[in-house]
């Protein structure tokens, strides 16, 4: 077993027993801002694994992201309890919220992926992976460049988030009507 595996394990770890040093990090990260540029990733193994790398140009970023569903303010005119319409769930999950909102904050930055590190009662919080745009050591690497090429992937769900909330990441049988999306599958009919 390789080291990257044994830190995976200790972290998985690490989540399940909720031990008092990831409670120290995660109520130190409440108090910080919703979305803070970190030195290095929390959880090495896991940004490895999603094709993170030591080098100029890849930037990882800790976004924190409310949970639940979204509240709506209480309508003003009268209507019955039924038809308020206060609370709608997300289509789209928290993960690819935060990769959103870390993209729309650095915005010469493409996403390349994402990865959960906590959570608390009230929020979530998620590292996301970003490749700077114009950095020469970014354009000249055979892995990420055809990445920096596709502007905004968070925002048109070609991430690996975007693929899940888009219903694209399973194949074949049971998935055909997801593609070419749901919405025109819809329009076909």
């Amino acid at each position: 077993m390789g080291a990257s595996k044994y830190i995976l394990s200790t972290m998985q770890e690490e989540y399940k027993k909720r031990n008092d040093l990831l409670r120290e990090k995660i109520a130190k990260w409440r108090k910080e801002g919703s979305i803070v540029r970190v030195k290095r990733p929390t959880n090495i193994a896991r940004a490895h694994q999603l094709g993170y790398k030591a080098k100029q140009g890849v930037i990882i970023v800790r976004v924190m992201v409310r949970k639940g569903s979204s509240k709506r303010e209480k309508p003003d005119n009268a209507r019955k309890p039924a038809r308020n319409g206060r609370f709608f769930n997300y289509r789209k999950s928290a993960q690819a919220i935060a990769e959103e909102r870390a993209a729309r904050k650095y915005r010469n930055c493409e996403v390349l992926n994402s990865y959960y590190v906590g959570e608390d009662g009230v929020y979530k919080f998620y590292e996301v992976i970003l490749l700077d745009r114009a950095h020469p050591s970014i354009t000249n690497d055979n892995e990420y460049k055809h990445i920096v090429d596709k502007k905004g992937r968070a925002f048109r769900g070609l991430t690996r988030a975007g693929r899940k909330h888009r219903g694209i990441l399973n194949k074949g049988f049971g998935s055909y009507k997801n593609r070419p999306s749901k919405r025109e599958n819809e329009r076909i009919k």
